[in-house]
């Protein structure tokens, strides 16, 4: 358990690296489903485009969907959007940012899968062999005395090894077409190559502030979820202890009592009472439910404002100590001055008495 703690631990602070790491992963599962799916074209005109398309768009949208489920920034993201604005205000660049982060992590396996189909050439086949003119491969007399509809139904067998009588057409055909497949597939690959080097060439163009500011506030809005979750878990592991301590304490006081007594050893009970000092500490005043309902309802509704001010906190609290301290010496506070006549005592010992005589 120790070691899924530490991994656990080491994901969580390493989050961009694992969803990287998750991305890359999910671009080799699609290359690896593609080689492994078993492609089978129905070889029928009326169902050829729509499964050799469909084996094109549908997996890659799954994918992109997949994406978007484990990458835990959506659910951040979609809180950030949908919360109320309370005392602080929402960022559209820092929404835009995250949007964009999330959105193109989860791209790359679909990219990977539309490639090595477009490659492999066996969707693109069945999808537009209908689509062929069967007299560029010679061999005119295949297509003397049928019908268009005749016609339709043997392009659809192009694909079907088995079904395809004229295995030379079949083969002539069959490159042809991958010929084009493999051409938009390296036009694609080009084209994503080509958006991802825009993408980051054109952007030290802008403001390098303006994004230094959305990424920084972006990874702070992961980071404050997180820690306020660890918040919460802490003081929810701290209200139940002291919860089942005091219904201990209630249920069977006597036998508390009678154990007390027994017990001679004074290290555990001062390691009890420091733990319960440790819980208490960490429930922070918040002892009920209804409070704590309250608090986590503040928390989603009015979140604290990003202006915490501390040098200046620090300098009226260092001021009002400063002026209680020297004041106080000086007879200068609560409306103490110079002016005003202080009544002195001075307090005499007699060593035979022990006693003490004001005068």
């Amino acid at each position: 358990m120790d070691k899924f703690r530490m991994m656990f631990q080491f994901l969580q602070a390493n989050q961009e690296s694992f969803m990287n790491g998750i991305c890359g992963i999910m671009a080799l599962a699609s290359a690896q489903m593609y080689q492994v799916f078993e492609f089978s074209c129905p070889c029928m005109p009326e169902y050829n485009y729509t499964y050799g398309i469909g084996l094109l768009i549908v997996p890659p949208i799954w994918f992109f969907l997949l994406g978007f489920v484990l990458n835990n920034n959506v659910s951040v993201l979609a809180e950030e959007w949908k919360r109320p604005i309370g005392k602080r205000h929402k960022d559209p660049t820092i929404l835009r940012y995250m949007f964009c982060s999330i959105t193109q992590r989860s791209l790359i396996a679909p990219a990977v899968w539309v490639t090595v189909s477009l490659m492999d050439g066996k969707s693109f086949l069945c999808a537009f062999s209908i689509n062929l003119d069967i007299e560029m491969f010679g061999n005119y007399s295949v297509m003397n005395g049928l019908t268009e509809t005749d016609k339709l139904k043997l392009l659809a067998r192009i694909p079907c090894e088995m079904l395809f009588e004229h295995q030379e057409i079949r083969l002539a055909a069959s490159r042809y077409i991958k010929c084009i497949s493999q051409a938009c597939g390296w036009m694609f690959l080009l084209m994503m190559t080509l958006s991802a080097f825009l993408i980051r060439a054109i952007r030290p163009c802008f403001s390098q502030a303006t994004f230094l500011k959305t990424k920084y506030w972006s990874h702070y809005i992961d980071v404050e979820r997180k820690m306020f979750d660890e918040a919460c878990k802490d003081h929810a592991k701290s209200f139940a202890k002291v919860c089942i301590h005091q219904y201990f304490e209630n249920i069977s006081g006597e036998m508390q009592t009678l154990h007390h007594h027994r017990t001679t050893g004074k290290d555990d009970s001062d390691d009890g009472e420091e733990d319960k000092r440790s819980d208490e500490e960490k429930l922070m005043g918040i002892r009920a439910q209804d409070d704590m309902n309250k608090v986590l309802w503040n928390w989603h509704t009015c979140k604290p404002a990003l202006a915490l001010r501390k040098e200046q906190m620090e300098g009226e609290n260092n001021g009002k100590l400063n002026g209680n301290a020297k004041g106080a010496a000086n007879g200068l506070v609560n409306g103490h001055n110079h002016e005003v006549a202080k009544k002195e005592w001075a307090v005499y010992y007699n060593w035979r008495t022990e006693g003490a005589r004001e005068g």
